[in-house]
């Protein structure tokens, strides 16, 4: 209750400091305006009624060449720390001679903001003793706005320059509050300059007119009739000053204007510079990066606008009119990478195919075990950080206990001070015995935890020590024989057991040297390092670096050997994608390096590097445009390209493996029932245990309706399996002792097929032209042909083609070039 309550005091006290403090820099710097503005109200008295000393005072100075150079060209750098000494040194000389050169020097000078009351303080005291300085000088700071008279100025930088006038303006509106400048229409031409729409073509001299502008409207504000914000007791020295309301209307008119011109163009550069970002987002997403030239005219318009648009909103704020404000598209406003771009494709996102083709894929790659439910948190490296909790937790309880025990000590202290000096003694004593002995205490149970923690993780040590079947290189040996899923899930929980960062580090290079002939373990190797990377955030940083250094080791050494270390590599990197371990970004770059240099040994890794990952990247929603454009580009290199029917083949496979062509869906034929259940009982139930029954079956049968449909399916005896011909043979001799005409159109079918199989000789035909030359001899063997019908066809099949007039004329050839 009492902390609280000192809590609340304290914030109370803090807030009131803070309020405190406030008021005073307010207060304070509401005092140095007033000191400005009183400085300025007593130089203007003095400007305007100047006692100027006469020619006999005059050439009582130092007239002297050489003292008046010395003290015009300190001239050139006036400033705050040095404007007293130069006002004496300036009292002390004539300079009636050398004014010219003094309005020079200053002319010349290099102001900050910072000094430019200390400029108007010396051009007053120049003012009040020479007549024509004013003039001299007036006309020497309007140079600066007209460059084209001014040799000078054309050599200067346009930073520079743009510096110089700025400092110039803010000395001509102070010369002009003094009462140095008593014209206000010397602004009317440097605004009717800077407001010119002709310079809205130079990007660079528009953003220097709206500093300047901004600068003088802030500088300036009774020039377009605004009051200045908390000095209106001021008001009545800004009233003095001779700024017309023709004027104040024109310079309010031409701000306006030149502000709503200047805002057509802000917006206008922001619909150019959204067209830039949208073009550049597809050139990112078809290549996968901008080229340094987009980059550059990217990064400079973007720069440009930046730049407008402060300029445009400081003139805002100033002239207290609301900042422009950019319409917002839903695009994105700065060039990162093509994921953000909205579709292009036809395709759009709910349509997408589902990533995995079928449910053990996708349990293979995504569903990977959990090693904390298998293995001790200690093996994981993650006791150590609850080892250190509790203690700490140990710490602060006791600590807490520690607290509480001398503030009860304390309070018991008090309560008892009011006895005799012997009490108090006792007290005491008793106080410092009961701490000692709860300290002691608190140090025995923490111990007693620590004891209880090294204990257990002992016991885990042990445990480890006996499931641990074997070294470390022993179950690096059993790494080639994990082909399947759970094996290598085995493997990983046994790994564990002997986790360590030197076994780690020899795991990631067995891994890494995987033979380059058994590409069917990378999956496994895969779904091991995705597994490990859960726990050990260290496995996947040191296999990826050693397969990208490995690739572009190889990928920019041009041999024309080491394919097969080449397909092992890229096809690792694949899988470690679907697992989401390697980046996409890395496979695109790969991806990428291939096609720039699309020939040999590059075209069979850019296609292993599809077949592995690119159904996967291509059914991805984050990367499915850019995977297609990269196919797209794969498929136009394949046109241009006169590539060997091997490569055409692969590109093709690995295109259409990706991103399989549109078709529509096979429409099958419809059957009646009863010729379905023909094909049911010929094609799917025929076996040597069921044949009798689909005898029985076929016999029930309407004859007269099924008897052509019949014979046209036991000639499709290819459609079955080879070992059941015979079965089909056996069903013919079971229907022909009903039906005697069916057999024999069986075995005239079975023969024409034979003479139409010759006649043609189409290899696509070959298994049934086999079966149907099987089928004939299983007919001879149920007797439902004789041998001769054998023997001629054979006789048939040995010379057919031979004995024509062709083959004669071939025969008579041989038989001339041989004689």
């Amino acid at each position: 209750m009492e902390s609280s309550q000192t809590e609340n005091l304290t914030d109370t006290k803090q807030d009131d400091d803070a309020r405190q403090s406030k008021q005073e820099d307010e207060e304070a710097r509401i005092e140095e305006y007033k000191r400005l503005m009183d400085q300025k109200i007593a130089l203007r008295r003095n400007n305007q009624n100047p006692e100027r000393p006469d020619a006999n005072y005059l050439r009582t100075l130092d007239s002297s060449i050489k003292r008046n150079t010395t003290v015009i060209k300190k001239l050139k750098t006036i400033n705050d720390e040095q404007k007293d000494g130069l006002m004496d040194e300036l009292k002390s000389v004539n300079l009636s001679k050398f004014v010219s050169e003094a309005v020079s020097y200053i002319c010349e000078a290099k102001l900050r903001s910072a000094d430019i009351q200390a400029a108007v303080q010396v051009c007053s005291l120049l003012h009040q003793r020479y007549k024509d300085f004013s003039p001299c000088l007036i006309q020497g700071l309007l140079k600066v706005f007209l460059p084209g008279k001014s040799g000078d100025d054309l050599d200067t930088d346009k930073n520079s320059r743009a510096m110089k006038k700025r400092s110039t303006l803010k000395l001509l509106i102070e010369l002009y509050f003094v009462g140095i400048v008593e014209d206000a229409s010397i602004f009317v031409n440097i605004i009717k300059d800077l407001t010119s729409l002709e310079h809205l073509k130079d990007r660079e001299a528009t953003q220097t007119n709206l500093s300047l502008l901004s600068s003088f409207v802030r500088q300036g504000r009774l020039f377009i009739g605004l009051r200045s914000h908390g000095h209106e007791y001021y008001d009545e020295f800004f009233k003095d000053l001779n700024v017309t309301a023709d004027q104040k209307k024109f310079f309010k008119k031409a701000l306006n204007s030149y502000y709503d011109a200047v805002s057509e163009l802000l917006q206008s550069e922001n619909a150019s510079l959204r067209l830039m970002e949208a073009e550049n987002a597809k050139v990112l997403s078809a290549k996968g990066e901008l080229s340094d030239e987009n980059t550059a005219s990217y990064e400079k318009l973007r720069k440009s606008f930046d730049q407008l648009l402060r300029g445009v909103s400081s003139v805002a704020e100033a002239i207290d009119l609301q900042p422009p404000v950019m319409p917002d598209d839903g695009n994105t406003t700065r060039v990162t990478t093509g994921t953000d771009v909205t579709p292009s494709s036809g395709k759009e996102p709910s349509v997408l195919e589902p990533i995995w083709d079928d449910d053990d894929t996708k349990t293979f790659y995504e569903s990977l075990p959990d090693l904390r439910a298998f293995v001790p948190a200690v093996l994981l490296g993650e006791a150590e950080q609850k080892l250190n909790e509790q203690h700490a937790k140990g710490r602060e309880q006791s600590s807490e206990s520690n607290a509480e025990q001398e503030t009860e000590v304390h309070d018991n202290a008090q309560t008892s001070s009011a006895t005799e000096d012997q009490l108090e003694g006792k007290a005491d004593d008793v106080a410092k015995d009961s701490e000692e002995k709860e300290k002691d205490k608190g140090k025995e149970a923490e111990k007693s935890k620590e004891k209880d923690l090294d204990r257990k993780t002992e016991k885990d040590k042990e445990k480890v020590r006996a499931l641990d079947g074997g070294s470390l290189d022993n179950l690096l040996q059993r790494l080639p024989g994990c082909v399947s899923r759970d094996l290598i899930d085995q493997l990983t929980v046994e790994f564990c057991y002997l986790n360590s960062k030197a076994s780690r580090k020899k795991l990631v290079r067995a891994l890494f040297s995987v033979p380059r002939t058994s590409l069917e373990l990378l999956p496994y190797y895969s779904r091991m390092i995705a597994t490990l990377s859960s726990c050990m955030k260290d496995v996947p940083t040191m296999l990826l670096p050693m397969l990208e250094e490995e690739f572009n080791f190889l990928i920019n050494k041009k041999d024309q050997i080491n394919i097969e270390t080449k397909i092992k590599n890229i096809r690792f990197i694949g899988e470690l994608c679907k697992f989401k371990i390697a980046p996409a970004a890395l496979v695109f770059s790969c991806l990428k390096a291939c096609l720039d240099d699309f020939n040999h040994h590059n075209i069979d890794v850019a296609c292993n590097l599809l077949e592995t990952c690119g159904r996967f990247l291509y059914r991805s929603p984050e990367t499915t445009i850019r995977m297609a454009n990269m196919l797209e580009i794969l498929m136009r290199l394949k046109n241009v390209k006169n590539l060997d029917p091997r490569h055409s083949t692969l590109v093709e496979n690995a295109y259409y493996l990706c991103k399989p062509p549109e078709r529509s869906a096979r429409v099958s034929k419809v059957r009646p029932p009863l010729y379905q259940y023909i094909r049911k009982l010929l094609f799917s139930d025929l076996d040597k245990s069921s044949v009798e029954h689909v005898l029985r079956q076929l016999r029930k049968l309407p004859w007269v309706e099924c008897q052509q449909y019949l014979v046209k399916c036991f000639l499709k005896v290819h459609k079955g399996k080879y070992s059941q011909v015979h079965l089909i043979a056996l069903l013919t001799a079971g229907l022909s002792r009903y039906h005697d005409d069916f057999a024999v159109a069986v075995v005239d079918e079975v023969l024409e097929e034979i003479r139409v199989g010759l006649e043609l000789n189409d290899y696509a035909t070959q298994q049934r032209r086999l079966a149907h030359m099987r089928f004939l001899g299983e007919l001879y063997s149920y007797k439902h042909i004789d041998s001769s019908v054998v023997f001629e066809t054979l006789y048939l099949i040995i010379m057919f083609g031979h004995g024509t007039y062709e083959m004669c004329w071939i025969h008579q050839k041989i038989a001339s070039g041989s004689g």
